[in-house]
């Protein structure tokens, strides 16, 4: 079993409690929009740290992480990108790279809007931590634990880290 801590759009902010609430996590994974390198080698500092960069990170992110990753681990075939959209309204990227490589799960950011969300069509669940930073439209931000086991995805839960605003 590997337990997963799921952030995106930090611009630059990381909330102090990211830490505590990521601490039992094997890795963490951030769907773009890091804002800067030194908040991701605070992360990857951490804890072992997947990602992608989006489309406010700069030539220095861009070097340090894929547009695109895909990468399976315990038996599941995972897929990331930053603008990605969702069932039903995938980017066009998105929509080619989900078509390629036919993930179980498919992470994305950008929306600042969590969704967790089948897609029967292609088999996939569909994930969105929503936003983590301070900069955007969201009022409040979010993070997502989970564990994959054998192929399976459990015990995911949503953590409010407060408003957008709130420091």
């Amino acid at each position: 079993m590997t337990r997963i801590g799921l952030l995106s759009d930090t611009h630059g902010y990381i909330d102090p409690n990211i830490f505590r609430h990521f601490e039992n996590v094997d890795e963490i994974w951030h769907a773009g929009d890091f804002g800067n390198i030194e908040l991701a080698e605070e992360l990857a500092a951490f804890k072992p740290l997947r990602g992608v960069w989006g489309n406010v990170d700069d030539t220095k992110l861009r070097m340090s992480f894929p547009e695109c990753n895909v990468f399976t681990i315990e038996g599941l075939k995972v897929l990331m990108i930053h603008i990605g959209g969702y069932p039903g309204r995938y980017s066009v990227k998105a929509r080619a790279a989900l078509l390629q490589h036919r993930p179980g799960l498919f992470i994305s950011g950008h929306s600042h809007i969590l969704k967790i969300m089948p897609d029967s069509k292609i088999h996939c669940l569909h994930m969105n931590p929503g936003a983590a930073g301070k900069h955007g439209w969201h009022l409040i931000r979010t993070i997502i634990r989970f564990c994959i086991d054998a192929g399976k995805i459990q015990d995911c839960e949503v953590i409010e880290l407060g408003k957008r605003s709130a420091v």
